[in-house]
Formats: C-alpha cells, sequence, structure tokens
C-alpha cells in the first residue's frame, strides 16, 4: 500500500470540499486541540480555576453558534490562508 492509501484511511478528503476548506478544518482541529492542552495546562497550574474555564469554554460555544460565528470563522480562515502562503 502506497502513501495515498495510507494517507486515504487516515485523512480522507469529503466529497465537494475544495482544499481550502480541508485545511481549515485542520487548521480549526488544531487550535481546539492547542487551546484545550492550554487550557489543561492552565488550570493544573492553578492560574486558573475550573469554574471560570467552563464558562469561557461556553462562551465560545454559544459565540460560535450566534451570528457572530460565520463571521470569525471567514476572518479565521482568511488569517489562515495569508499564513499559508508566506514562504521563507
Amino acid at each position: 500500500m502506497g502513501r495515498a492509501g495510507v494517507c486515504w484511511a487516515v485523512c480522507p478528503r469529503p466529497s465537494g470540499r475544495t482544499d481550502l476548506e480541508v485545511i481549515s478544518v485542520a487548521i480549526s482541529l488544531s487550535v481546539v486541540v492547542l487551546l484545550a492542552i492550554v487550557l489543561v495546562v492552565m488550570i493544573r497550574g492553578g492560574s486558573v480555576k475550573a469554574g471560570p474555564a467552563i464558562i469561557a469554554a461556553l462562551f465560545g460555544f454559544f459565540l460560535a453558534s450566534s451570528g457572530v460565528g460565520p463571521t470569525l470563522t471567514k476572518v479565521l480562515n482568511e488569517i489562515a490562508a495569508s499564513i499559508s502562503k508566506i514562504s521563507f
């Protein structure tokens, strides 16, 4: 099995999605995981208590489902696309 077979088994591309949509989903998941790790470290370190952390998470959840959510998603996708165009 070649690399394409492995990638297809691990990360199948949903039909009808563009490359930018697939990249933005991957970036979104990466940011969520990174923020979750930072939040756990902050809770364990004592700089943030569990109650305010839960309130902040709920605020983010409801903010994303509000009318502002699509606008925030569009802005973040444009920032990610701009960053991906930078060559070093």
